[in-house]
């Protein structure tokens, strides 16, 4: 029951980063152990768009291949890629808006807690880690918002297409979208890229942090 009510506690203090963050260190979960599993869900995240993206260009190469048959039944199967697109795309922006919340939180409370050291060496050692684990995370929240920017450029043509099927139902329609493959591939190839970029920084960063912990 006890632990029940906790849970609920802490899903209406999440409304407020300072209350939630005080609340989890009350029970003995750190900003830096929030800020661990924040990263790991974005990287997570991150993988499944590049998994997506991949499947959504095989579903587009699969209308553009349309010989006869049920075209509408394509043309739904090509809207549902773009509608689970556009939720993982959603989903990467609010988990990297996760991480920055909690990682902001975190360097705050470690540079005020600084001056709490009386041993000058121990204040510098610690500040060195500091400096260094944020020259880190800004690498990482660099290349999550570089990956984040391809996803646009991929989903803006997917949905032109699917509007375009929508109202042109027939061969002739399929044939006019040729043009627009080689584009889409040079895009999901250059978000996969950047996607793979972030993950590898992504590992990088939480094996640097677990080491300090």
């Amino acid at each position: 029951m006890m632990k029940r009510l906790l849970f609920v506690l802490l899903f209406l203090l999440a409304g407020c980063s300072t209350a939630y963050y005080g609340a989890m260190e009350k029970i003995g979960i750190h900003k830096r152990d929030i800020l661990v599993d924040r990263v790991e869900a974005a990287r997570d995240s991150q993988m499944e768009t590049k998994e997506q993206f991949s499947s959504a260009l095989e579903q587009f190469k699969s209308v553009l291949a349309f010989d006869g048959g049920e075209l509408e039944t394509k043309y739904n199967d090509l809207k549902w890629v773009l509608e689970d697109s556009e939720k993982q795309a959603e989903d990467v922006r609010e988990r990297i808006a996760a991480v920055e919340d909690v990682a902001e939180a975190l360097f705050n409370e470690w540079e005020d807690e600084l001056d709490q050291y009386s041993s000058a060496s121990m204040r510098r050692s610690s500040e060195n880690q500091l400096k260094q684990t944020r020259s880190q995370y800004y690498k990482l929240i660099g290349a999550m918002k570089k990956a984040e920017t391809k996803i646009d450029p991929v989903l803006n043509p997917l949905r032109d297409q699917v509007l375009f099927l929508k109202h042109n139902l027939n061969a002739r329609a399929i044939s006019s979208l040729q043009a627009e493959l080689g584009s889409i591939e040079t895009d999901v190839s250059r978000l996969i890229r950047e996607m793979e970029a972030s993950i590898k920084e992504a590992d990088q960063f939480i094996n640097t942090l677990k080491a300090n912990q």
